[in-house]
């Protein structure tokens, strides 16, 4: 018979102890007091393309599957659990975060009430995964399919989960190529009723295009954190650039949604327009770029403008750099908004999450330019639910 309060203390003790690489060992001893035979952590790679077992797991006793037509990958792709001839897998999320999925080989078919247990369990290990990750390298080892260039490894150990949803409003964000982006940024946060949202195109690439983000992405929390207007904030991110990188620049939406009561915010910074989606079918653009890509803006004498839209529940954004929209094929025919919106709009008939519509769309883009980016893309969607 489970004794799932049993196996919450042993996991527990590993909370001011051990190492994320020690979860495995743990989570097999405990894995009889499931109903399980056997428990694995399986945690997403870079490119979400594959569920690999995490560092310290016995190799005999599990691999790497894919996240595609898997029902490993099926329990991630949905957020939801998955039965399959005797296994169960059952998603590991931090709040909306998907971090990969813990497979189960059970004795028998879990009941309801177990089955709840089970999902206070994975919900466990996410946290122990999430805090523990920061004291060791074992969850990077796990999730790194290729060797990272020094420039990503700046930009993505600055950057926030890639899913964030708050009282009905959801953020999600990818960027590629996952291994070596260098330019390219995004930024979220919630404060009170107030989702603050930043996409940044660097310009160049490498570790100097990764110093210039740096810079620019640390400008922008401070400025918010100092409760700076949107306009107030260009002007600060501006300053800083101009000042330290003379000549370079970034283009940059910067954006603020009020929940409570829908109104959207931004000020376009040289950027690409971000999409506007409201029940199955695409509305005009905001307008283009009210301001010059940051670190140019001296050269203006107006000062930047903010630009405000009233959303709908149900609303959805989608934010891109050029990386996206430029992509070309073979043919050097651009991937473009059109093909963008469509993509998106297909998506959302279909009832596909936020954070799997952006694995798809980056998976998508990818796939157009046969597997190896020009540039660099991201892409982040703000769903405004309710």
């Amino acid at each position: 018979m489970p004794v799932p309060m049993e196996a919450v203390r042993r996991l527990l003790d590993l909370r001011h102890r051990g190492r994320a690489e020690d979860l495995p060992a743990v989570l097999t001893d405990a894995a009889p007091l499931l109903g399980a035979s056997s428990a694995t952590v399986l945690l997403v790679d870079y490119g979400q393309l594959s569920l690999c077992p995490l560092r310290g797991t016995d190799p005999m006793v599990a691999r790497a599957v894919a996240v595609e037509d898997t029902p490993a990958g099926t329990a991630f792709r949905t957020a939801r659990e998955v039965w399959d001839d005797g296994w169960l897998f059952v998603p590991l999320l931090h709040g909306a975060e998907r971090l990969g999925v813990v497979e189960l080989r059970m004795k028998a078919a879990p009941s309801p009430a177990d089955q709840d247990d089970l999902q206070v369990i994975a919900a466990l290990l996410a946290e122990l995964i999430a805090s523990r990750r920061f004291y060791g390298d074992a969850v990077e080892h796990t999730r790194r399919r290729l060797p990272m260039q020094l420039a990503a490894e700046i930009i993505w150990n600055q950057l926030p989960p890639l899913t964030f949803a708050v009282d009905g409003t959801v953020v999600a964000a990818v960027l590629e190529p996952c291994y070596d982006v260098g330019g390219d940024a995004f930024d979220y946060a919630a404060n009170g009723d107030v989702l603050h949202l930043a996409l940044f195109d660097t310009v160049g690439h490498g570790i100097g295009a990764s110093g210039l983000t740096t810079l620019t992405l640390n400008t922008y929390r401070n400025a918010r954190r100092c409760g700076l207007s949107l306009v107030d904030t260009y002007r600060s991110i501006d300053k800083w650039i101009a000042e330290r990188y003379p000549g370079s620049f970034v283009t940059a939406i910067l954006a603020e949604l009020d929940t409570r009561t829908g109104i959207y915010q931004r000020v376009n910074a040289g950027h690409p327009t971000e999409l506007f989606l409201r029940e199955g079918r695409a509305l005009p653009p905001l307008p283009a770029p009210n301001a010059l890509p940051l670190g140019l803006g001296g050269m203006r004498l107006r000062p930047p403008e903010s630009v405000s839209q009233q959303l709908m529940p149900g609303d959805t954004l989608v934010l891109y750099t050029d990386g996206i929209i430029e992509s070309r094929d073979g043919d050097g025919v651009l991937f473009g908004r059109e093909r963008l919106t469509d993509f998106v709009l297909d998506d959302l008939r279909r009832g596909v999450s936020a954070p799997e519509m952006m694995r798809h769309l980056i998976h998508a883009v990818v796939s157009y330019e046969n597997g190896e980016l020009r540039d660099d893309a991201t892409a982040a969607m703000l769903r405004f639910l309710t």
